[in-house]
């Protein structure tokens, strides 16, 4: 399943941005979805994770209150709304799927290329 993600792009400190996923082939159907992002010279990490089924919802801290992740069954679409965005949100943001619910990027099967998101202070 290749995923494909949208939605990047510049932002201003404060304002806010949607990204989107959705496989070119395939379903999310079963799957565990995430979203992680990776700065320049760091680590790609986890953002926040949703089931597919459930709807069940996982956030890391740093963006618990400004971030939602949602999904919408109908379009087979992963949607990352993300608020009161910061410089330091800046980073290329990836969706993936899992088989089950974790935080490990290394438990994600599918990965898509990616969709950078700069914001500007």
């Amino acid at each position: 399943v290749q995923l494909q993600a949208s939605g990047g792009g510049l932002a201003q400190a404060g304002g806010s941005l949607r990204l989107s996923c959705a496989p070119s082939g395939g379903t999310f159907s079963g799957h565990a979805l995430g979203w992680f992002r990776q700065a320049p010279g760091k680590e790609r990490v986890f953002l926040a994770g949703i089931t597919w089924v459930a709807g069940t919802t996982d956030y890391t801290d740093s963006v618990k209150g400004r971030f939602t992740i949602s999904r919408e069954r109908a379009k087979n679409t992963v949607y990352l709304q993300m608020n009161n965005l910061k410089p330091e949100d800046t980073a290329v943001y990836y969706c993936a799927s899992a088989s089950f619910a974790t935080y490990a990027a290394g438990e994600y099967d599918y990965w898509g290329p990616g969709t950078l998101v700069t914001v500007s202070s």
